[in-house]
């Protein structure tokens, strides 16, 4: 029997958070990724009539759980957060930690640990249902900002994005698409992909929209961060083709910062 696909709802939270739902169709169990902010979560849920289940945290910076107590108390859902976010989400059912699996229902996923933009950041990944919840490590057409660790070792978290499915839908914590499409296309002015894909986001913000969930392969054709190892983006961040993709994140991560 083929599993049915799970449901997902995306929405703003704060000012730029994406709030996501993940609901089970076969047993209705339902996680949101975080909470930025409780009203839209609740709000969502109600409108679709969801009971939420669970909330599966990715990192303990304040626009990610600040919303968790009140989402809580009304709803009941247990809290899956970090290891190393312990202390941060003191009152969490489950903690964990790489090679932990997480379910929703009939939904399972693997944890990454996947520091960089913070030390205790981890990615969910539905394998069968083909997505990643990516929080703050990867986002539509760029990167987390570095905040504890080398840089180095945010690429090395990125990278294991590059061996998923092309068609992996990829969900991240915020809507930053138009200013990441700029830097984009400043360090990857030649590529028609990605000129579509900026137009695209655009289009969608017109009317309110965002372009997320991307998927792995609209990323590796757009996404500087991920095409550090394509010589035109070696050439743009000032070091010479063929130079080592990590060296060439690093620059290219630097001079975002300063975009």
């Amino acid at each position: 029997m083929t599993r049915a696909a799970p449901q997902i709802r995306t929405f703003l939270c704060r000012s730029d958070n994406i709030g996501v739902l993940i609901r089970d169709s076969a047993s209705g169990a339902c996680a949101a990724i975080d909470v930025p902010e409780a009203a839209p979560v609740l709000a969502v849920l109600d409108a679709e009539g969801w009971s939420l289940t669970d909330i599966l945290v990715t990192h303990r910076h304040g626009d990610h759980i600040e919303g968790i107590p009140e989402v809580v108390e009304r709803t009941g859902a247990r809290v899956t957060a970090p290891e190393k976010a312990r202390a941060a989400v003191p009152d969490a059912a489950r903690y964990v930690r790489e090679g932990d699996t997480v379910t929703v229902g009939e939904l399972s996923a693997a944890v990454w640990e996947t520091p960089g933009h913070c030390a205790d950041h981890v990615t969910y990944h539905f394998s069968d249902a083909g997505v990643v919840f990516a929080g703050d490590t990867l986002f539509t057409l760029g990167c987390g900002r570095v905040m504890e660790a080398e840089p180095a070792v945010l690429w090395q978290s990125l990278i294991r994005f590059l061996d998923l499915p092309d068609a992996t839908a990829v969900y991240s914590g915020h809507d930053y698409v138009l200013s990441n499409g700029r830097f984009a296309l400043a360090a990857d002015p030649d590529n028609a992909d990605l000129k579509e894909r900026v137009a695209q986001a655009q289009r969608l913000a017109e009317t309110g929209g965002f372009l997320i969930p991307s998927t792995i392969g609209e990323e590796k054709a757009t996404n500087p961060f991920l095409r550090a190892g394509e010589p035109a983006l070696a050439r743009s961040a000032g070091l010479e083709p063929g130079s080592d993709p990590s060296a060439v994140f690093v620059a290219l991560r630097a001079w975002k910062n300063r975009f």
